[in-house]
């Protein structure tokens, strides 16, 4: 009996890993993060991480029954939206408005276009930048890290019932002994005041801000780790950190008193966990080599330009949804030549 040659259409690929495998990996590189996010600022750290996720995994839940998709729980993607969601919100921010940002980032970012792999933009910055604009207060209001009794007690406006202003947390730092605090992120105090915080406290996460952006050094050891893994395209992290600094150095040598220096551009705000963990989806990214690149060089530009010179002190969530929607054109523009195709990809 002869054998069966089966021909199948390109592209050809084969890799052993399936999506929920590729997806706990990446929850497992997060795992550091966050352990990291409760050590620094403690309970309402932990409760803000837990919401952010139970949430987004019971909307994801919710419009699969709608959809008649089935339960899409078990490939993990949710997860990962929860966790990033949660690490990118300050501390302290009340746990309704977070969870309501989880539910729009699941709901319009990522269930409404279909589900895991056809959602447009990364479906945790969708639920961040609602609650930029329905709650700008709330997200800008900082908490200083390591303080002390945060593992005994939720900083005040954790708690706050929903639709109610949140406490100020003015009484609460004076009951810790805690005095002159002003709130302002290093970013902050950069922008306005011209005053650079140390580098090593911005590498090392000795400072406020975010729950989970405030240490480059472990977000930059979990980024390596999922390269090594090969779950992501090095090239995005690499272009988005190079791109900063190109826009970032030649501003420093300009005038190092007005604009900051390249490191402190690097590892100061969400631009490192931006970069590894959500330029990088494998859904709103580039799949063609230099479009990857480009990709990460128009990200890391764009976020400094956003930050030196916008009205916001952060620049990484628009520049990154910016991206993902220019990403189409992006991989269109930078595919290979098929080979005996002239440049308009005619024989």
């Amino acid at each position: 009996m002869p054998r069966l040659i089966e021909i199948r259409t390109s592209p050809h690929l084969k890799w052993a890993r399936t999506v929920p495998q590729i997806m706990r990996t990446v929850v497992l590189a997060l795992l550091p993060i966050c352990a990291f996010a409760v050590f620094q600022f403690g309970l309402s750290a932990l409760l803000l991480l837990v919401t952010t996720t139970g949430v987004a995994m019971a909307t994801e839940y919710l419009f699969s029954r709608l959809s008649d998709r089935g339960n899409s729980l078990g490939d993990w993607s949710v997860v990962i939206t929860g966790l990033l969601l949660g690490l990118t919100l300050p501390p302290g921010f009340p746990l309704w408005m977070a969870a309501v940002a989880a539910f729009v980032g699941v709901g319009l970012g990522k269930s409404l276009f279909g589900g895991l792999g056809f959602n447009v933009m990364n479906a945790a910055l969708v639920g961040r930048a609602f609650a930029q604009a329905a709650f700008p207060v709330a997200i800008t209001t900082w908490t200083p890290a390591f303080a002390p009794g945060r593992f005994l007690e939720f900083i005040p406006s954790t708690l706050t019932p929903p639709l109610m202003k949140p406490a100020p947390i003015t009484d609460w730092l004076a009951g810790l002994g805690i005095d002159g605090f002003t709130g302002a992120t290093a970013l902050a105090l950069q922008k306005f005041q011209q005053i650079e915080v140390n580098g090593w406290d911005l590498f090392l996460g000795l400072v406020p801000g975010s729950a989970g952006e405030t240490s480059a050094a472990l977000i930059l050891v979990c980024g390596l780790y999922l390269a090594y893994q090969r779950m992501l395209d090095w090239r995005i992290p690499v272009g988005v950190l190079a791109g900063a600094v190109l826009i970032a150095l030649p501003l420093w040598l300009y005038d190092g008193h007005l604009y900051p220096t390249p490191w402190f551009v690097l590892f100061s705000g969400g631009l490192m966990l931006g970069a590894w963990f959500m330029a990088s989806d494998m859904v709103g990214s580039p799949e063609t080599p230099w479009g990857a690149l480009l990709y990460g060089l128009f990200i890391g530009a764009l976020t400094v330009v956003i930050r030196l010179f916008g009205g916001l002190t952060e620049g990484i969530m628009y520049a990154i949804l910016l991206a993902n929607a220019a990403a189409p054109l992006i991989a269109a523009a930078t595919q290979p030549r098929v080979y005996g195709a002239n440049k308009e990809g005619r024989s």
